[in-house]
């Protein structure tokens, strides 16, 4: 993961805003999510292609290996970006709650 991609949010954005949850990555990041999600969506797409043209299992198998990497390289980004802004954030107002979530999502991703 190219952790220079990764740019510091500004103290005026927040995470939570009342009752309403958001992101608020950089439009950098949010392209590079954006573009590594699309590639996804074209390898899911060749897998389905596989299958219907009978491809022999091992093959269909590693690509799809390939997918669940590259979804884990979006996980991976996306809670780097999610612990430096808007856990710390939450953290620093007071609210000890953010580490719970962290480590149920955390659970969720690594299963």
């Amino acid at each position: 993961m190219d952790t220079q991609e990764n740019t510091n949010v500004t103290s005026s954005e927040s995470c939570h805003a009342g009752d309403e949850r958001k992101s608020h990555h950089s439009d950098k990041v949010k392209k590079n999510l954006i573009n590594r999600l699309n590639r996804i969506e074209g390898q899911v797409r060749g897998v389905k292609g596989l299958i219907e043209k009978d491809t022999y299992c091992d093959d269909v198998l590693n690509q799809i290996a390939s997918i669940q990497s590259a979804l884990n390289g979006v996980g991976k980004l996306l809670l780097e970006q999610h612990m430096k802004s808007c856990v710390v954030d939450r953290f620093q107002d007071g609210d000890k709650e953010v580490i719970d979530e962290l480590l149920i999502t955390m659970s969720k991703l690594i299963k």
